[in-house]
């Protein structure tokens, strides 16, 4: 008896085995299939927002709670010395980038949630410091949003470089739609442009007028959660979520009206409208728009060679519907949608590396590469 119930474990056990390679190679198969597969590279992280690489391959990674990482070979070291984070609802320690000089100017520029001033809450501030021996050293505040509030929504906020050193970054609308994105003497719903050491251009297209906010770029913007330069032209692009529908992809261009909430392609999230008008003169239309919302958040230009398919074009991460995106371009017309890396969780960002890898952050869990098969 003793020796058939052996038998009959071991023999369920077999099966069990059999049935467990039969889905791990159903899994393999749809892998190769789809040409790639995802690697998960940093573990057990809760909510990594941004993240960048140093000049030696190390990874620079955010946690909205108010942590920078750095992640070599695949340990992870907290940096010291991150300024106070004001974390609630949307807001916390946000985007980072390193400056494209680095090697010269080792600065590393980064966007968060700041109580700094007067008033409850916080608001959007873009800051730079230097990074020595695991510790911020020389931290400059180089822009700050007024004013703070309590609401927790809408903070932005990305960070990017152009070819001609200028950085711009966003800060949404703070859930304040009907006041300030259409304003431009008020922070909020705005792209702004600075000098890398914070200084306003003389160039900017609100300097000379009164009360305006001189760091503004460009305005009627709802929370942009992406930015990227395109690879060619080297025209800063967006995409900003909507409220239901209306998800946007925007070229950036100098003193444009992006039309938020006076234009939308989308409506509250009751269903009911806020605005007839899905266009009106002196307002941009977007590139492109999501019906229904996909609610986008990071975005990167593809042109490693390790992704032939996808080179020229253009990943956006979705938090909605747990993808990325790859929007298929012919100029700056998208002419296709393809879901990459389906369900594996809500994408915070997307970004391909200096090794010419895409790397994929997601909420509650880690950092992901996609490798070519």
């Amino acid at each position: 008896m003793e020796k058939f119930a052996m038998s009959l474990c071991i023999l369920l056990l077999f099966m069990g085995c059999k049935e467990q390679s039969r889905e791990n190679d159903v899994a393999i198969k749809s892998e190769i299939k789809r040409g790639y597969t995802t690697e998960r590279i940093v573990d057990n992280l809760s909510n990594p927002w941004g993240m960048t690489w140093l000049p030696d391959g190390t990874m620079l990674i955010t946690e909205k709670r108010g942590d920078i990482l750095h992640v070599k070979n695949g340990k992870k070291t907290k940096i010291q010395n991150v300024p106070e984070v004001y974390n609630r609802g949307q807001g916390g320690l946000l985007d980072i980038e390193i400056h494209p000089n680095y090697r010269e100017k080792p600065w590393i520029y980064f966007t968060y949630a700041s109580s700094e001033g007067e008033g409850n809450g916080g608001n959007t501030k873009l800051s730079r410091a230097m990074l020595v021996e695991g510790k911020l050293v020389n931290i400059q505040d180089l822009y700050k949003a007024y004013p703070n509030t309590t609401r927790g929504q809408h903070f932005g906020s990305r960070i990017e470089f152009d070819n001609e050193g200028y950085v711009y970054f966003s800060v949404g609308d703070r859930g304040e739609r009907d006041v300030n994105p259409q304003d431009i003497r008020r922070d909020g719903g705005k792209i702004y442009r600075l000098y890398d050491d914070g200084k306003i251009p003389v160039s900017n297209p609100f300097v000379n007028e009164m009360n305006a906010k001189a760091a503004i770029y460009s305005y009627g913007h709802r929370n942009p959660q992406g930015i990227a330069k395109h690879p060619e032209t080297g025209e800063i692009w967006i995409h900003e979520h909507g409220p239901k529908g209306g998800d946007e992809v925007n070229i950036i261009k100098k003193r444009a009206n992006y039309g938020w909430p006076v234009i939308s392609y989308g409506v509250n999230y009751s269903g009911t409208k806020f605005t007839e008008e899905t266009e009106r003169e002196g307002m941009e239309q977007p590139l492109y728009y999501w019906v229904p919302s996909i609610a986008p958040c990071g975005m990167t230009f593809v042109t490693s060679d390790k992704y032939p398919e996808w080179k020229g074009h253009l990943l956006v991460g979705s938090l909605k519907f747990n993808y990325v995106e790859l929007l298929k371009l012919d100029g700056n017309k998208v002419v296709g949608r393809e879901k990459i890396a389906e369900d594996i969780g809500r994408v915070r960002n997307v970004k391909q590396g200096p090794d010419g890898y895409i790397y994929i952050a997601v909420e509650g869990d880690g950092i992901y590469k996609v490798v070519p098969n």
